[in-house]
């Protein structure tokens, strides 16, 4: 029932049609066709009959189909109004066997951030996990993450935001001599042998929430000035995510691009131990590239700071 809606969602996406013109195209009966019409009309979708046929002229403010509608990109959105984590119920869909699905929530009432750190999820926000299965090897996995940190940047900066990457995946904006968080990324990844089975990328982005929910080293859309309405940004992140994963090449130029790293004293704090030094550029498949007194080191996780200049 769901997938026919979506389908019927789908060619009134591409303008007029009418009742039998859907029927046929459908396979389904036009008593059919009137029923997920309706079924429409009650999710909040303005759908006019005229003698062209059926027209959008009105979209729900957020959700699953709303996002769906006219998305330029493959995947299928399923809406919660509220939910512990995202990126627990896409672990839960990557185990039936699911693929190119996005998790989207309201709101998330158990949100994690790396190293099982809380993530706040005030309203307003955007919060996403979108399941793939990528041929890959295994190690390459990690340039997910810096194709979802380019697609969000990507989203802010349509948005009106001066929004940058500092690695590898948190998108600031500057404020004065500092930077404040306005999207968080969370990837994680199952493999099988050395091919990727499964990578799940989870967004936490402060879209329209206001400044007394945020902590003191975050910023959102709303208190930028800039759009913040939530379903632009979710189609907009999508779009950009899409044509990265679809162009593998172009994700790390595209990083480089947007990157607040580069050229930046940086102090990096890995299991390993301490990495200081000017950040000079990153290798595939997300290494940062760091010149320390003691040489050039390659830094394939650990938390990045960026400090002052001398």
């Amino acid at each position: 029932m769901q997938e026919t809606r979506r389908r019927v969602l789908d060619a009134l996406a591409e303008g007029p049609v009418t009742g039998p013109e859907l029927a046929a195209q459908l396979d389904i009966s036009r008593a059919a066709v009137w029923k997920h019409v309706e079924a429409l009309r009650e999710a909040g979708f303005g759908i006019e009959s005229g003698e062209g046929g059926y027209r959008v002229i009105d979209v729900p403010d957020y959700g699953g189909l709303a996002v769906e509608f006219g998305l330029a990109a493959p995947f299928t959105v399923e809406y919660h109004e509220e939910i512990d984590s995202t990126n627990r119920r896409a672990r839960e869909l990557a185990a039936e066997g699911a693929t190119d699905v996005v998790v989207l929530a309201g709101a998330q009432t158990g949100g994690r951030g790396r190293l099982d750190r809380e993530w706040s999820s005030p309203p307003g926000g955007v919060y996403l996990s979108t399941l793939c299965r990528p041929d890959l090897p295994t190690a390459h996995a990690p340039v997910y993450t810096l194709a979802a940190a380019v697609a969000a940047t990507r989203a802010a900066r349509e948005a009106g935001a001066d929004a940058g990457i500092k690695w590898p995946n948190d998108v600031l904006v500057p404020a004065g001599e500092d930077e404040r968080k306005l999207v968080g990324i969370l990837t994680e990844m199952e493999g099988e042998a050395d091919r990727v089975s499964w990578v799940i990328v989870g967004v936490g982005a402060n879209v329209d929430v206001p400044g007394a929910d945020l902590p003191a080293t975050a910023t959102s859309l709303r208190e930028l000035g800039a759009d913040a309405d939530r379903r632009t940004f979710v189609r907009r992140f999508l779009g950009a995510f899409e044509a990265l994963r679809s162009d593998p090449d172009s994700i790390l130029p595209a990083w480089r691009e947007h990157a607040l790293t580069l050229g930046r004293r940086v102090r990096v704090e890995t299991t390993s131990g301490t990495v200081e030094g000017e950040a000079v550029d990153v290798a595939f498949p997300g290494a940062l590239v760091v010149e320390t007194a003691e040489g050039e080191r390659r830094v394939s996780a650990g938390d990045c700071e960026h400090l002052r200049p001398v």
